[in-house]
């Protein structure tokens, strides 16, 4: 498939954020950009925003729990 270029001007920290996200994946800034726009386009990033809301739904008295447990002091402390 032709490459074409493209020019974009964002905030550095977001410019930073892609490199280093590129990075972590292996991949050229171009190359994670335009799996970002696929993932988009295609509607997988919609599909995974969706599941995770319908996870942290179904298990929202799980994670209220934790939190709860954490937040309570356990047994006698020390001064």
């Amino acid at each position: 498939m032709a490459k074409t270029q493209l020019g974009a001007r964002v905030d550095e920290d977001v410019a930073e954020l892609a490199k280093k996200r590129a990075a972590d994946l292996g991949l050229s800034v171009g190359d994670y950009l335009a799996r970002l726009v696929q993932d988009d386009a295609s509607g997988l990033r919609a599909r995974a925003m969706e599941a995770a809301a319908h996870f942290l739904a179904e298990h929202q008295a799980v994670f209220d729990e934790a939190e709860e447990a954490q937040q309570t002091p356990r047994g006698p402390r020390a001064a």
